[in-house]
């Protein structure tokens, strides 16, 4: 059963690091591209980041282009997301999610990019 869970969330500070994990199970991690996306309460689900299947290819969002930084080991089923000089507008549910038709290969949409399979989340809140 595929299945992917997020962890690493929590409070942090303006200008603090965090990195995130996702564990993946029940499919083949390596066929397939990964995004992170992020949903602050009252605003739509947005697209945060993509990375395909091999790691040679990253993407990122405008408002967080230099500050993440999206990662993964195939080896071990996981994918990551550094996030450095954190804002409070970071604040928010973060997802993980894999695409399982598009030979892993990032491919955008109005939300960020086409994903089918989503985790439950991580809740990061950026305060003082």
């Amino acid at each position: 059963q595929l299945q992917l869970v997020e962890s690493g969330g929590g409070l942090v500070q303006p200008g603090g690091s965090l990195r995130l994990s996702c564990a993946a199970s029940g499919f083949t991690l390596e066929h397939y591209a990964i995004g992170w996306f992020r949903q602050a309460p009252g605003k739509e689900r947005e697209g945060v980041s993509c990375i395909s299947k091999s790691g040679g290819s990253t993407n990122y969002a405008d408002s967080v282009k230099g500050r993440f930084t999206a990662s993964r080991d195939n080896a071990k089923k996981m994918v990551y997301l550094q996030m450095n000089s954190l804002k409070p507008e970071d604040t928010a549910v973060y997802y993980c999610a894999t695409e399982t038709l598009y030979g892993g290969s990032c491919i955008r949409s109005p939300e960020g990019w086409l994903m089918d399979f989503w985790g439950k989340g991580t809740l990061v809140n950026v305060s003082s």
